[in-house]
């Protein structure tokens, strides 16, 4: 964990430094896709974020964390330094959870999303709690997943890993009363050792890995999104 001052705000960001022999698949603006990467850094910004150069501004994070080579980089509006991690049977997970503007997946089309957009529009209202009453404020929202897993994974099975990942991220959203299957900018990065054998082929939710995978995402953002919902209660 690390903090620093930003647009006025004291603004914290998780940074893993996990070294040569790692595969990461990442939604992720900086790095996203599937490659080799040395680290990642998830970095709050402050809940009006503004920059429209997004990539340039999570570069110059990582450079003032002294992060050089290939590595991941997510920016989240949620509390940082309420990250929630838990493990799995080898596997750890680490997750910001905010819900500002909970979304589904499959909206009607032409519908706009206050989480995509300017929090000032002409007749926006403040988001539903998952009580169904309205926060007293805008809130930051997006729920970033960090999954690290200590075997080699295939192409195939890292893919495999974010559905499953996915998945348990919207089980747990419900279960904690949400009623949504996230929020319009969430991120996830699952990172894979390359040393210890040949890749594992599956990573579904039955799999060996898949199943820890799939535990230990929904444990973490089971109780982020049970904390985030008493900060507000708490902010109220």
């Amino acid at each position: 964990m690390a903090w620093r001052e930003e647009d006025g705000k004291r603004l914290a960001a998780t940074v893993w430094r996990a070294g040569g022999g790692h595969r990461m698949i990442s939604s992720a603006m900086l790095g996203g896709g599937i490659g080799p990467a040395r680290w990642v850094l998830n970095a709050q910004v402050a809940g009006g974020y503004s920059r429209t150069d997004p990539v340039v501004h999570l570069e110059e994070l990582a450079r003032a964390h002294g992060l050089a080579g290939p590595g991941v980089g997510m920016l989240t509006a949620a509390s940082v330094s309420r990250t929630v991690r838990r493990d799995d049977e080898g596997v750890s997970v680490s997750a910001t959870v905010g819900l500002r503007v909970p979304t589904w997946a499959a909206a009607p089309a032409g519908i706009r999303d206050p989480e995509l957009a300017p929090m000032h529009l002409d007749g926006a209202k403040p988001p539903l709690r998952a009580t169904g009453e309205t926060s007293p404020s805008w809130t930051p929202g997006t729920v970033n997943i960090v999954v690290a897993v200590p075997v080699p994974l295939s192409d195939a099975a890292l893919v495999n890993a974010v559905v499953t990942a996915t998945e348990a991220k919207t089980q747990a959203l419900l279960e904690a009363g949400y009623p949504c299957t996230g929020t319009a900018s969430d991120a996830i990065c699952v990172a894979a050792t390359t040393t210890g054998g040949a890749r594992e082929p599956f990573a579904g939710p039955r799999s060996a890995w898949g199943s820890r995978i799939a535990r230990a995402v929904h444990a973490a953002v089971h109780a982020g999104a049970l904390d985030y919902a008493a900060y507000l209660e708490a902010r109220q």
